[in-house]
């Protein structure tokens, strides 16, 4: 009899999981479940369509060939049965089998397994304070969410939005309502910065400088403590802790938890996060019981603990290994160092390893340099700077971080990504001064900007160079009897 593997969610991982599975072991049951009507989608563009860059709803659940990713499409092409809106309720491990319900009728209904893999994902928190659920206050976590919204912004309903969270999707939604749409947007962040858990302090005030540039009004370091309104036709007014603002709607940005209680309740461990813990073939600590995606926690290869990670990227990777490991190979997922990019507005933002704070956390004594250069030959045309921070451990000299930001998102990404290789390798400064990269006018300088980061932190660690971080240049600067020469041209400084 052929075996039975049932995939409890069916965003990213679950699909994944499933498409590759069938052309591995044509022969294998598949059985996709999730509470959703709606699957397989790019849940990354969602504010992409808020915002215009993608006209049409349906464009991110298609395949490249234009296909939809349909119960339909995975039935007929892909072999594998879908249910939609059924929720699961409960795992028996002992008897191989999920308790499922259909969320219209409330029917419940018993699905076997020989291999059960968990995609559960995550869901966008509601933080505790007074007015989170009223009505006009939404999170940004599926495509219904992305349709209400836009919905009320072609009907000329939302002239302000308040958004409360300055990480990656507050970012992108705060210019998705900004950019096309001309919202009077308000982001606020509890941190005195943007992007507090994946930036340092450096390139993420170049971030704030973009966002303030193109019309968002930034509050940080601001702590939200209630909302009130939310009838028929009122607006809202949002409480912070120094200041009141009426607006049309709130967004909650404030992150994302792992959707674990499912496994919990079924005995599967879980890590200090609240993840899902798993092995290196992503396995849970029931061998018949897979996992991966935004539910479980990854071992950082950098600070080498655990860590909550839910990027898209990921979770497709390892959708691979878990089909391999399910049709009898072996495959392993050893980690992540957390690469990361976001669009913000015209700037490409991107990071990999530690930041200088996390660094400290971790144990290290941390030391980085900041470096702005041109992403091609300054003589070629339409060259624009990047502004890269490279950290590292004092004593062993290992690169522990990089964070960059530039106009040429591509570029700034491709360094980052070369660099993210490295830390996975655990390379040390003198790597990165030595990095062979391609060199063409139109595409790099001779000396790449990455390897000045670590030419500039090289000099640093060898005692040639004293930097100073802009928070203490700003103390100093402010006192009468210091006298500042700066000697940077107009576009190294601009972005700060």
């Amino acid at each position: 009899m052929a075996k039975k593997i049932v995939i409890i969610g069916a965003v990213a991982l679950g699909p994944k999981v499933a498409c590759r599975l069938r052309r591995l072991d044509p022969d294998v049951g598949i059985t996709l479940v999730d509470r959703d009507d709606l699957i397989s989608y790019g849940g990354c563009g969602i504010p992409y369509y808020v915002g215009g860059d993608v006209n049409d709803l349906e464009d991110l659940y298609k395949t490249t060939s234009h296909a939809l990713r349909d119960e339909n499409f995975f039935k007929n092409i892909k072999g594998v049965e879908v249910l939609t809106c059924v929720e699961a309720v409960e795992i028996d491990r002992k008897n191989k089998q999920v308790l499922i319900r259909e969320l219209k009728s409330g029917a419940p209904r018993q699905l076997d397994y020989d291999k059960l893999v968990l995609a559960t994902g995550a869901q966008a928190i509601r933080p505790p304070f007074p007015g989170a659920d009223l009505p006009g206050v939404f999170t940004i976590s599926n495509l219904h969410d992305a349709e209400q919204i836009k919905r009320l912004m072609t009907q000329g309903k939302i002239g302000s939005a308040v958004v409360i969270g300055g990480g990656a999707i507050g970012l992108e939604i705060s210019e998705a309502l900004t950019d096309l749409w001309g919202i009077e947007t308000t982001l606020i962040e509890m941190e005195d910065q943007v992007l507090p858990t994946l930036l340092g302090k450096c390139i993420a005030r170049s971030v704030a400088t973009e966002l303030r540039r193109n019309g968002v009004n930034l509050m940080l370091a601001e702590r939200v403590m209630k909302i009130t309104g939310g009838a028929e036709h009122q607006g809202l007014e949002v409480y912070t802790s120094s200041a009141s603002l009426q607006t049309d709607v709130v967004i909650l940005a404030a992150g994302v938890k792992p959707n674990t209680d499912l496994a919990a309740r079924a005995g599967i461990a879980l890590g200090r996060s609240g993840g899902i813990l798993v092995d290196r073939r992503l396995r849970t600590n029931d061998p018949d019981i897979y996992a991966g995606g935004d539910c479980i926690e990854l071992r950082n290869l950098v600070s080498g603990e655990n860590t909550l990670m839910a990027l898209g990227s990921l979770a497709n990777r390892q959708g691979r290994v878990i089909a391999t490991n399910l049709s009898g190979g072996s495959s392993h997922f050893t980690g992540t160092v957390g690469t990361f990019c976001v669009k913000v507005f015209e700037l490409g933002v991107c990071k990999a390893g530690l930041t200088y704070r996390q660094a400290k956390e971790t144990g290290y004594d941390p030391v980085y340099s900041v470096v702005a250069q041109p992403d091609h030959a300054h003589f070629y045309p339409n060259a624009e700077f990047i502004y890269m921070s490279l950290v590292a451990d004092r004593k062993s000299r290992k690169i522990l971080g990089i964070e960059a930001a530039g106009r040429h998102g591509d570029g700034v990404k491709a360094r980052v990504d070369t660099v993210a290789v490295m830390l996975k390798n655990g390379v040390d400064v003198d790597e990165v001064c030595c990095l062979e990269t391609g060199y063409a006018p139109p595409f790099s300088s001779a000396m790449d900007v990455v390897n000045n980061a670590g030419n500039s932190l090289d000099n640093i660690l060898a005692g040639m160079n004293r930097p100073i971080d802009a928070a203490d240049f700003l103390v100093e600067f402010s006192r009468q009897s210091r006298r500042v020469l700066d000697i940077r041209g107009e576009r190294e400084a601009r972005p700060f």
